[in-house]
């Protein structure tokens, strides 16, 4: 990044092309479509390219990087609750492009314990979702990008004994919203 800023463009490939395929999980994990990835994705480098004087490596590159990418994909989550509309998280295999098996394989799953998997796929992917903002970007951060607390402290701009809470509070209320789905 600081060879971008001092004006090296091949510099800026290269940050795009290391950190590209993150991005675009991060934010799929965020908003659970591949249509919106693709386009906060993009949107995240433009603003790495047009804000790349005011960079100041007081933090890792990856910190500010995952602030743009949290802060650019709860825009379009708040955008989303304005308007009332309510997306589905698609599951794996069920696009077009993904052929159905030819011959059925007798280890996989029933219809039944499938289809149970897949609603609750979406019972976690609706409770993540219905996180504030800070508990979701921790939980997805810690979970799913497998950043330490001091990571996660320095995008959300708090301490870690904040993090630590933050993720705590996280858990207690994916504990509740999906109690009827724990088993003990």
């Amino acid at each position: 990044m600081l060879r971008f800023r001092a004006g090296d463009e091949s510099a800026f490939d290269e940050l795009v092309r290391r950190n590209t395929h993150k991005v675009h999980a991060l934010v799929y994990r965020f908003l659970g479509g591949a249509g919106s990835a693709e386009d906060i994705t993009q949107e995240a480098f433009l603003r790495i390219y047009r804000t790349a004087d005011r960079y100041v490596p007081t933090a890792k590159f990856s910190t500010w990087l995952y602030r743009i990418v949290a802060n650019l994909s709860f825009n379009v989550i708040r955008a989303r609750r304005r308007s009332q509309v309510h997306q589905m998280v698609q599951g794996v295999g069920d696009d077009e492009e993904s052929p159905a098996p030819v011959i059925p394989d007798r280890r996989a799953d029933s219809p039944s314990q499938t289809l149970t998997a897949e609603e609750l796929r979406h019972r976690i992917a609706a409770a993540v979702s219905a996180l504030p903002e800070n508990q979701q970007i921790a939980l997805i951060l810690h979970q799913y990008e497998h950043k330490c607390y001091d990571d996660i402290a320095d995008v959300l701009g708090c301490s870690t004994m904040a993090v630590k809470s933050l993720l705590s509070r996280a858990r207690q209320n994916l504990r509740s919203a999906l109690r009827k789905y724990l088993r003990d």
